[in-house]
């Protein structure tokens, strides 16, 4: 396991060469400082029960998305994620998923980025993913009798506050700014085995009370040293559709207040609604080896899947 000390005595894990993010073989174009787009394939590994994305995974494709600008824009500053919401506006069931990312705010203390969720229905080159998007954008276009074309699927905001870059380790050349135009590809050369939540490792402990604990491995870990944001968002997506095995999670509001120090990371929810076709929960997330200390608070809204 690679880690290193910190100056409280615990001990800082940084990301493996196999990683979560990686094995969604995932693709990002930065189009201008100011917007990336992210394009992902939809696999059985990436899928709900219904077939339809994950929702941690685009949560992840958002984060990983929304950095690149962020840290284009704020060397020698990094970013931790503060906020982060996606809420659906349509089933994503074919891919790739493509997410588009736009800064919205560069402040001396935060960063705001907007993100828009795609279903591309099979198309994969980045050229035409951004033509596409800006004319479905357009009025009066809409998308071909044969299927192609691109839909919406969700939208997403999310907040980073920046930190000091001597809080990174390792990553001195890392300059996104450097990428524009380019093509970067964060796959691995042979497909993982298992689903994303099986390589994550995460165990079900109380699926009626939401409890659920991931530990803090190189396998989810990011460059501060803490569980990566997307991994803790799949987390919570698994606690969530553990207390509703029978819907799919598809909105979530997240907030994160502090970072992972020994782990695991563990949940626990309570029902805030149950109606026909939707159930609102609450999840916390706490370090359960660190006197429980409170990590995050989500809102997940679950729906009754597609037919």
């Amino acid at each position: 396991m690679a880690s290193d000390g910190t100056k409280d005595g615990t001990q800082r894990v940084l990301p493996g060469e196999r990683h979560v993010v990686r094995d969604m073989d995932l693709a990002t174009k930065l189009v201008t400082l100011d917007r990336c787009l992210v394009r992902a394939p939809l696999t059985e590994a990436v899928s709900t029960s219904a077939g339809t994305a994950s929702l941690g995974m685009l949560m992840t494709l958002v984060d990983v998305g929304a950095s690149e600008p962020a840290l284009a824009t704020c060397r020698p500053d990094w970013t931790a994620t503060q906020d982060l919401a996606v809420h659906a506006t349509g089933w994503l069931a074919e891919g790739p998923v493509v997410v588009d990312t736009r800064l919205v705010r560069v402040g001396k203390k935060m960063i705001v980025v907007a993100a828009d969720i795609y279903d591309a229905h099979g198309m994969d080159d980045f050229d035409e993913l951004q033509t596409a998007i800006g004319e479905s954008k357009s009025p009066g276009i809409q998308r071909a009798a044969n299927g192609s074309g691109i839909t919406l699927a969700g939208r997403g905001l999310l907040t980073f506050v920046r930190v000091p870059g001597t809080a990174v380790m390792g990553l001195d050349d890392h300059n996104p700014a450097s990428w524009v135009g380019q093509v970067r590809h964060r796959g691995v050369q042979q497909p993982p085995d298992g689903t994303m939540f099986e390589r994550m490792e995460l165990r079900v402990v109380d699926g009626p009370g939401g409890v659920v604990e991931l530990d803090r491995t190189p396998y989810v870990a990011n460059n501060l040293g803490t569980i990566n944001g997307g991994a803790q968002a799949v987390l919570i997506e698994t606690a969530a559709t553990a207390m509703r095995p029978e819907l799919v999670a598809t909105d979530m509001q997240l907030h994160y207040l502090s970072q992972v120090k020994a782990g695991p990371a563990r949940t626990s929810g309570t029902v805030s609604r149950d109606a026909g076709d939707h159930s609102v929960v609450t999840i916390e997330l706490t370090d359960a080896g660190h006197d429980d200390q409170l990590l995050a608070l989500a809102t997940v809204t679950l729906q009754r899947p597609p037919s």
